[in-house]
């Protein structure tokens, strides 16, 4: 061991040089070369995919008498979205809702419920599968700021259609979808209302945050990088924004919703901002739960309930019956046992808050 110590100390003497030269080389090209391309390869592993909904989380239009729908694609850039119009057939509509979903799960078919609800008390529903997810074009989901860009283009489409003319534009966005409707309104001064579920502030935020939890590291190093390449890919004006600033453009009526346990995007990223900025104007309401996490924190008590049984049933079938946890054995479970109405019931209290919110600003 010693000899060979003697061996690679000689070497490195004899060879310093050009390891100085190396070394030097490395230190330039870190911040210049490594660092941008790490950032791209780790910016397009967490974006470059494409996200489609679970046969068993699918809902039907059958499942809700009255409701009926109406293909109405758009254009997102060079990409075609699927867009949707909902009504139910024995409500007149006084004003309409356009429906942002959240990312990793699909397009907006999930949100179902929500529709229903929306389209029996009065209002029409145009809900779009955002860039990258089910029925949209696109092969990934490209990044936050476009969750912006395709509600940009959704309420311009919708601005277009004769049967909505008129009619005042309400916002619904839940998580990706909630900061595109926080960041979107500076651009549609016009909306109404709109509502913010478990959204956060700005992409940089989620990017830190998200990038932290997994690297176990500090990103600061990287964040420059992170914002530069947004910049490049989506333009400073969907990318320098923030939902804050965009909401001082504006005075539509905001209710912002969020649970004190979401770990997916924290409080402290969207709810705590919000409030602060904004918690002493009339136009604003905040709804702040303690217990409901970030997917489900808009469903009933027994929705949630319900469940929480449903996970301990599965957890028990995999492991009674040795299999492995993966979506075709969740999704056998699922056809056999879910009762999707059960699961996905909406808190009617907080629904009645939304609509009589929603209501004000029609009236107004």
């Amino acid at each position: 061991m010693k000899n060979a110590f003697h061996k690679l100390w000689n070497g490195i003497k004899k060879h310093r040089k050009k390891l100085l030269i190396i070394l030097v080389c490395f230190v330039v090209a870190h911040p210049i070369l490594i660092l941008p391309t790490a950032t791209v390869i780790i910016y397009e592993s967490v974006f470059g995919t494409r996200y489609e909904t679970p046969s068993w989380m699918q809902f039907s239009v059958e499942e809700y008498p009255g409701l009926s729908v109406e293909r109405s694609d758009f254009q997102s850039g060079d990409i075609t979205l699927a867009g949707y119009r909902y009504v139910n057939s024995d409500v007149p509509i006084k004003g309409v809702v356009v429906l942002a979903h959240g990312m990793g799960g699909g397009g907006h078919n999930t949100y179902m419920p929500f529709i229903d609800s929306f389209t029996s008390n009065g209002y029409g529903v145009f809900a779009y599968d955002a860039h990258g997810n089910d029925n949209s074009g696109g092969g990934s989901v490209k990044g936050l700021p476009q969750g912006i860009i395709d509600l940009d283009n959704a309420i311009r489409h919708v601005k277009s259609l004769e049967d909505y003319r008129g009619l005042p534009i309400m916002l619904f966005g839940h998580s990706w979808g909630g900061y595109s409707v926080g960041n979107v309104l500076g651009m549609h001064p016009d909306v109404k209302a709109a509502v913010i579920v478990a959204g956060f502030n700005e992409s940089e935020d989620l990017l830190r945050y998200q990038g932290e939890s997994v690297s176990h590291t500090d990103m600061t190093v990287v964040m420059p990088y992170l914002e530069l390449y947004e910049r490049i890919k989506f333009g400073s004006a969907y990318s320098d924004i923030s939902a804050i600033e965009s909401m001082k453009q504006t005075d539509a009526a905001v209710m912002v919703i969020h649970s004190k346990d979401d770990a997916t995007v924290p409080v402290t990223y969207g709810y705590d901002k919000f409030h602060a900025a904004f918690g002493d104007s009339d136009r604003f309401e905040f709804v702040l739960y303690e217990d409901r996490g970030h997917s489900y924190l808009f469903y009933s008590d027994e929705a949630q309930a319900y469940r929480a049984t449903l996970n301990e049933n599965y957890t028990r079938y995999v492991e009674e019956n040795g299999l492995t946890y993966n979506e075709a054995v969740k999704e056998e479970f699922m056809n056999q046992n879910l009762d999707k109405q059960q699961c996905f019931d909406p808190d009617p209290d907080l629904m009645k808050r939304i609509l009589d919110m929603f209501d004000r600003q029609c009236l107004a």
